[in-house]
């Protein structure tokens, strides 16, 4: 750790001693600088960094006085460098990472460099959580009868049952719950493992040929929660330095380690790799938001509802590019778990990141997580040394923020959001009338347009040999899932205890609702089970189907074909509820056109209730044994016997028996056989893993740099186009293009699986670019992957017509309005693009990922000035569209935009960064860290 030294801030570095161990670190406070105690917390992590890691070249001393001239420099568009302390991936995002590495191995040896040098050199962890998917939704069982309050096991709980001991017996399968016939979890993992064996396969090589990388085996959990409850060390200890965590991931829901009090943020894939071969991240000093919490929340709230209200208050004020701080009060009375959902949560309000910096909290939540006691201490003493340590209760504390905002959370109600985007927010007591609301409203993110004549449609099915009829509004998916709200154990009890009373009531769920809950860790599963919960959330269907991100992914799976047949056929808008975080059009499954997030207590009384057009305030859920009515106030418990519960039942030994296992993977994972070579060895009949085009022409030398010539519309988009409209991560359709790939090379339907899971494959992804069947395209009269050739006006897929327009030379763009690229961070949404051939997007507005990730794959993102749209501009997107870049093209440079029939109008091109100029030039990020390795 010499840099720093080198660099100047040596008479900084102190020692410190704690438990009777010698460490040393960077003693910010002995800069003796007024301006540090100002900081907000979150900058003050960015100042850390760059102080230990100044070498003179990636960051410099006048970095670290930008940063601590923070106040100043605020909103200026000051560019500065960030080296986070570590990287996380899933295995959506982290195959083709791997990928990317595999291939730029072959290119270094091809240029007669070293492949060797292309490592990982920082620390990489990567969980495997995306691929396991709902296709069997409920086990058979040999039930107890949880309705007459007795479990199977009959001290179910009790550290006394010799079967059942918290230390003792095996954390998932309770002796006393022995099935019968289909086992969900077990047939789940069973064809995920069948799936995506390739994948698998490729993930051992890459972690045992890639320095610095661990992976966490499938059914492990969720990425987020994993690392909430496992791998996140809040502070670093690296050749005894200290210094704090911090991280980027390849998920955009990264944020939610800032409820932790670890800044981190998601990246796309390609930003990501480069953190990983050790470039600093380039940023504008960004604006930050203090978000100032008062009051308490009412004691029939939940953090689901705390965290829909934000997201809501936080888009309308507009917090895109900026950090969000909270403190205040009103932050003490909020569990680290209930923190960590505000801050998963943090790109659905477009912040970068969410952060509650570490208290008294933090500590006794890594204490009941089973970290070390002499850890913990080490992060208490370096925090308060050099001011990180935050008492929110102690004003004089908070530092100056860019903007104030209030919320007091006694005025939060119980609440829902949708029916397609995380901060359209409904109040509970108005849903039923919202999505009548919805069913006339014109076609848009709150309307279906559904004629009068068309909205009391009944349509008949059979299940289990009984008559149920299907309407708008009807429910067929109700998945407790995403580590959003898994992680959290208050929502995930209370979800249990209403089960309970809800069986004891006589209540049940009907057949044809696929019902499932995908924990985010093996603790979930634990603690549900001791506390006596599990039958009777087993009752009502919804049993454990997969730790994974499962539904909230889109990895849904299919829908009984009776259910699917009569949505198709009625037109109807059928209904997906979730406690996800994302509700994005087409996202969850293609025939759940609205889909709500709730809280998992409000999933299983949606479920129950069977529709979302119910006023849980004066309709019934159903009839008890007697016949009386059963009203939701009637089995929601109270906060009172959730804490309770949670108080006897979620316990340290819990996380330290579960994550002792973490990295030792299970019978399939072990069994399968990785490759030992340093190159990998592509094999070409490979469906899944295949070299990727990106370096395949690349020399040592710069290449030329090229504007647009008379560029021609690919795609003419509107507002809110996100990642799942560009690249989308769920089943892969029967007619499209990448199923008739898959075809051709033999493979049947059954065997397609996802998107999401065939990342590693170029060219099933670049046949999936843009494949949403919800896209809307204003060439084309109907939602879906088509488009206008606009040569001859044929319409075509829009992968046959981006190889049309190659074929005859021909450039292309894409013309699109706000917010284009919101969702997931998938580095695909910008490599599909790049292979098919886009040179440009013109947009509103991005989102900052994406933009980011665009920029990665030499692709130019122009925006219109302000005030501007293709409609005020008078744009079709027929017209042809020519820009000449300038030899020396600067950030954020204001250029002209040269249409064939004579008009002109500027755009801004969106390089926000002399190193993103840098990128463009080498032909993007990863082509430029070649270069670096030669």
């Amino acid at each position: 750790m010499k840099m720093a030294e080198q660099a100047g801030f040596s008479q900084i570095k102190e020692n410190i001693s704690i438990e009777g161990k010698d460490f040393s670190f960077f003693n910010l406070t002995a800069l003796n600088d007024s301006r540090y105690d100002k900081l907000p917390f979150s900058i003050r992590v960015l100042l850390e960094s760059a102080v230990r890691n100044c070498d003179g070249f990636q960051v410099k001393r006048g970095d670290v006085d930008n940063i601590l001239s923070w106040e100043e420099n605020q909103g200026k568009s000051v560019e500065i460098p960030f080296k986070p302390s570590r990287v996380i991936l899933q295995d959506f995002t982290g195959v083709p990472a791997v990928v990317d590495f595999a291939a730029m191995r072959d290119a270094v040896k091809r240029l007669d460099g070293d492949p060797n040098k292309i490592n990982p050199v920082c620390p990489v962890d990567l969980v495997i959580d995306h691929s396991i998917q709902v296709d069997v939704a409920r086990s058979l069982l040999n039930s107890p009868n949880p309705g007459g309050g007795q479990s199977s096991c009959q001290r179910l709980g009790s550290a006394s049952c010799s079967q059942c001991s918290l230390l003792k017996r095996q954390p998932y399968v309770c002796p006393g719950q022995q099935q019968a016939g289909v086992n969900a979890l077990e047939k789940n993992q069973e064809l995920e493992f069948e799936r995506n064996k390739e994948r698998f396969v490729f993930l051992k090589w890459g972690a045992k040929a890639l320095k610095n990388m661990v992976i966490v085996p499938p059914g492990s959990g969720i990425v987020h929660q994993v690392n909430l409850e496992y791998l996140a060390k809040v502070v670093f200890d690296s050749d005894n330095i200290l210094y704090p965590d911090s991280l980027v991931g390849t998920d955009s829901h990264t944020t939610m380690i800032n409820g932790l009090g670890v800044v981190g943020w998601g990246v796309g894939g390609i930003e990501a790799e480069a953190v990983m071969l050790g470039q600093a991240i380039s940023m504008v000093l960004p604006q930050v938001v203090g978000y100032k919490l008062t009051g308490l929340v009412n004691p029939l709230v939940t953090s689901t509802d705390v965290v829909l209200t934000i997201t809501k208050n936080l888009r309308q004020i507009g917090v895109v590019g900026k950090f969000v701080e909270f403190f205040g009060p009103g932050v003490e009375h909020l569990s680290i778990a209930d923190r960590a959902t505000i801050s998963n949560m943090c790109p659905e309000y477009g912040a970068t990141i969410g952060f509650f910096p570490v208290d008294g909290k933090s500590l006794e939540y890594l204490r009941q997580t089973g970290r070390h006691g002499d850890k913990i201490q080490q992060i208490e003493k370096y925090l308060q040394a050099v001011h990180m340590f935050r008492n929110y209760g102690d004003s004089s504390q908070d530092p100056v923020f860019s903007q104030i905002v209030e919320l007091d959370l006694s005025t939060i109600v119980s609440c829902c959001s949708g029916p397609k985007r995380p901060h359209d927010k409904v109040a509970v007591t108005d849903m039923k009338t919202d999505f009548q609301a919805c069913l006339n409203n014109k076609v848009g993110f709150k309307g279906f347009a559904i004629p009068s004549d068309r909205q009391s449609v009944t349509a008949p099915i059979v299940s289990d040999n009984q008559e149920y009829l299907l309407s708008h509004g009807s429910i067929v998916i109700a998945a407790i899932t995403s580590c959003t709200n898994t992680s959290n154990p208050s929502v995930m009890l209370g979800a249990g205890l209403l089960a309970k009373k809800a069986v004891e009531a006589g209540l049940s769920v009907n057949p044809y609702i696929k019902t499932s809950l995908s924990p985010g860790s093996g603790v979930v599963t634990y603690y549900l089970r001791e506390s006596g919960v599990t039958p009777y959330l087993e009752k009502l269907g919804f049993d454990i189907v997969g730790y994974g991100c499962m539904t909230c992914i889109g990895n849904s799976g299919p829908l009984p074909e009776p259910v699917s047949e009569a949505i198709e056929k009625n037109d109807l808008v059928a209904c997906g509820v979730l406690s996800g975080n994302r509700n994005f059009e087409g996202r969850i499954h293609p025939l759940t056109r609205a889909n709500y997030l709730a809280s998992p207590p409000l999933v299983i009384a949606y479920a129950l209730a069977g529709t979302v057009l119910i006023d849980f305030e004066t309709q019934p859920l159903g009839t008890d044994s007697e016949g009386k009515d059963v009203f939701l106030r009637d089995i929601w418990p109270t906060r009172e016997e959730i804490q309770e519960v949670e108080k006897q039942f979620v316990v340290p030994a819990m996380f330290t028996d579960v994550y002792s296992r973490i990295t030792a993977g299970n019978k399939r994972w072990n069994a399968l056989e990785a490759p030992s070579d340093i190159l990998y060895p592509w094999d070409p009949k490979s469906t899944y893993i295949k070299s990727p085009p990106f370096f395949e022409t690349m020399t040592r030398e710069l290449p030329s740099q090229t504007g647009l010539k008379d560029a021609c519309v690919l795609l003419n988009l509107g507002d809110s186009v996100t990642t799942d409209h560009i690249s989308p991560a769920g089943s892969i359709a029967r007619n499209s293009s990448a199923a008739r790939y898959l075809a051709s090379r033999g493979l049947t339907p059954r065997q397609f699986n996802s998107y999401g899971s065939r990342r590693g494959n170029d060219a099933v992804m670049t046949r999936g670019t843009f494949a949403n069947i919800r896209l809307v395209n204003k060439f084309v009269s109907k939602a879906g992957p088509r488009t206008e050739f606009l040569p001859n006006g044929e319409e075509m897929d829009i992968f046959d017509a981006a190889e049309r327009y190659r074929s005859e030379g021909q450039q292309v763009i894409v013309l699109a309005g706000k917010d284009y690229g919101s969702g997931s961070s998938r580095d695909w949404a910008a490599k599909g693009p790049w292979m098919l051939g886009i040179k440009a997007v013109i947009a509103e507005s991005y989102e900052r990922i994406h933009r980011s990730n665009l920029v990665g794959m030499g692709i130019i993102p122009f925006q219109y000035l302000p005030g501007q749209t293709a409609d005020s501009l008078g744009l079709t997107g027929r017209e042809r569209f020519t820009v000449d870049l300038p030899a020396d093209i600067k950030a954020g440079q204001i250029m002209s935009v040269k249409l064939n029939d004579g008009r002109m109008f500027d755009v801004c091109c969106r390089f926000d960064t002399d190193v993103e100029l840098t990128y463009f030039r080498h032909g993007g990020i990863l082509n430029y860290m070649i270069r670096q390795m030669l």
